[in-house]
């Protein structure tokens, strides 16, 4: 019996981090996304008051940190690697193929998905995923089931060697629950990699039979008992009927079957391993109910799978095929099922959604921005995935695509004008440093190949914003804070080849107004190519970047006529309208004192004084 001391409160991605580290893991891998950042971060401080000796890293992108821990499970040890949906996208190439070379030590996939979706470019089901590859899948239920599943992925990794995807999606990340802790598991394996290279190498010679020998293991796994679906019977009440579930979409399906005093009437299954299904279960389904109401996010993976003809679910559009099942679908699915009375049955309406996202109030982008929409009214503006996303809010984001795609967009855009022989817009990318190093380096280096005329404004704050502020390359800090190599900004974009490289705090909004008129003349003249500005300034987010920042008081004139272009082309929190007086009025609550606002006034009604630091 556990100790109700080491009973802790968790969130489920921190629930999975302890499933980690109790599992004898002994390196972990990562790139931060929502809703899976929080793993590796939770890792990483487990192991301060616990250290096991577990390496970690924030690898500069999925790919490269699917690699770095697939060769660690090369040498039989325990490894894991941490991302969300559209990351496994990055890591496709290294993911696919390990299916068929397999690993040694226990390899776990951790891909939080987010149906929805609340905070990606879409809500790809990564089950689907691992069926067009071939790997196992397990979908927890819970924060606690989600660190039980992490010593029975690696368990089923070890046993199969393939890699195993756990996955955890938006609602199991970030609620909480309480999870007993278990004692940290030293496996004492040595690195021991045994040189094979039919199987490491693994030319298109090998890859037929390695190909069947998947096939051989999935086979297994969809035997395995362990992996069957378990089942929480039913009285009989519904004969013909049974209710199959997945993930949170179960834990939402028992509480709802509970509150409606429906528990134990009908048979309710929960589906630990959506891929492979078992093989036993497909045929108990097809033979022993009628009618079966499947209830799964994001996509009909267990669906597909059972191919009964009387199930119903997304795919035969008794649920919808789209966004989360919430409990009020997954109530008003189990009333149309069961065939109950649908009391105040009818659409809610949807509640306000409030003010919109906006840029922190003194963020620099927003200077950043609002220079490059004043410089280039008539541009073209392709921008990235990250906080500074809420360009778009002032005009200066035309679009956003995938992590990396807006340098490579903004030279199609080039090539597209200039081809026609007429006036090129001026385009002005904008991409962070964080994403600048994920993926933004080759294609920097393509635009200077291909000699695309355009501006690339790197948005340097120093970190990772959006995820929480995970370290960033050129800032010398590891995944536990302490000091490694930096690898400079500037240096690198010389090295891919270009020749206009200038520095700006966009704070001086004067100065950067300058460079971007600069850079255009480079990319217009004979001899340019690509110019690339680094907007330099710390996110106000890390109260360190305010140490040494000058703060001014911010006051506005009662000269002020009301016509609110810095509330609707500035768009900073920290100004508010008077509908009484007509007037902007500045929250002193939200303000930073950056004073960025002061030259955004037409009639010059807004004025900073002061200016001492902090």
């Amino acid at each position: 019996m556990n100790d109700n001391r080491n009973v802790k409160l968790l969130m489920g991605n921190e629930a999975i981090a302890r499933g980690l580290i109790e599992a004898g893991c002994t390196l972990a891998a990562a790139y931060p996304g929502t809703p899976s950042t929080e793993v590796l971060s939770a890792v990483v401080g487990f192991l301060k008051k616990e250290p096991t000796g577990m390496y970690v890293e924030w690898s500069v992108n999925e790919k490269i940190a699917y690699e770095v821990a697939l060769a660690s499970s090369y040498t039989g040890k325990r490894s894991a690697v941490v991302m969300k949906q559209v990351g496994l996208n990055v890591a496709a190439d290294p993911f696919m193929r390990s299916a068929y070379l397999g690993v040694k030590g226990g390899l776990v996939v951790i891909v939080a998905d987010d149906p929805g979706p609340h905070s990606s470019q879409n809500e790809q089901d990564t089950r689907l995923f691992a069926h067009l590859a071939k790997v196992p899948v397990l979908d927890p239920s819970s924060p606690a089931e989600a660190r039980d599943m992490v010593a029975e992925a690696f368990d089923l990794s070890e046993k199969y060697q393939v890699p195993v995807i756990l996955r955890p999606t938006t609602r199991i990340c970030h609620s909480r629950q309480n999870v007993a802790f278990e004692k940290t598991v030293d496996l004492g394996r040595k690195a021991d990699f045994e040189k094979d290279p039919a199987r490491w190498v693994a030319t298109p010679a090998f890859l037929p039979a390695l190909h069947r020998e998947l096939n051989g293991k999935m086979a297994g796994i969809a035997a395995e008992e362990s992996l069957r679906p378990a089942l929480t019977p039913g009285d009989g009440t519904y004969p013909g009927r049974c209710v199959v579930a997945s993930g949170i979409a179960y834990a939402n399906a028992y509480d709802l079957l509970e509150g409606m005093g429906l528990l134990g009437k009908v048979d309710l299954y929960q589906v630990r391993c959506p891929f492979p299904l078992h093989e036993g279960f497909i045929g108990d389904m097809r033979s022993r109910y009628e009618q079966v109401l499947v209830l799964e996010e994001t996509y009909s993976v267990v669906e597909l799978q059972l191919a009964h003809p009387g199930a119903e679910g997304r795919a035969s559009g008794a649920v919808p095929g789209f966004g989360e099942l919430t409990p009020d679908l997954i109530g008003e699915a189990l009333t149309r099922f069961l065939g109950l009375p649908a009391e105040g049955a009818g659409t809610a309406s949807s509640p306000g959604r409030g003010k919109r996202p906006s840029l922190c109030a003194g963020c620099p982008h927003r200077a950043a921005f609002y220079s490059i929409k004043k410089s280039f009214p008539k541009g073209i503006f392709p921008s990235d995935i990250g906080c500074y996303t809420l360009g778009m809010n002032l005009g200066a984001v035309d679009t956003v695509h995938c992590m990396g795609a807006c340098i490579s967009q903004g030279a199609g855009f080039y090539h597209a004008y200039a081809q026609d022989g007429g006036e090129v817009p001026t385009v002005v990318v904008t991409i962070g440093d964080s994403t600048f190093f994920h993926a933004g380096i080759p294609a920097l280096v393509n635009a200077v190949v291909q000699d695309a005329r355009i501006i690339v404004v790197i948005l340097d704050n120093a970190t990772t914003a959006m995820t929480g502020h995970q370290p960033v390359p050129h800032m010398g800090l590891k995944a536990d804070g302490s000091p490694t190599r930096a690898v400079p900004i500037p240096e690198l974009v010389k090295a891919c080849g270009v020749d206009y490289l200038a520095e700006c705090d966009p704070y001086d909004t004067g100065r950067f107004e300058e460079l971007l008129r600069e850079a255009d003349g480079y990319c217009r003249s004979p001899e340019g190519g690509p110019a690339v500005i680094l907007s330099k300034h710390p996110c106000l987010m890390d109260k360190r970047a305010t140490l040494d920042q000058e703060r001014f008081e911010i006051e506005v004139l009662d000269s002020c006529i009301g016509c609110r272009k810095c509330i609707d082309q500035f768009e900073c929190p920290a100004i508010e309208f008077d509908e009484t007086s007509k007037k902007a009025v500045i929250s002193a609550d939200l303000c930073t004192g950056c004073g960025v606002c002061e030259p955004v006034c037409p009639v010059q009604a807004i004025v900073k004084r002061g200016g001492e630091g902090k």
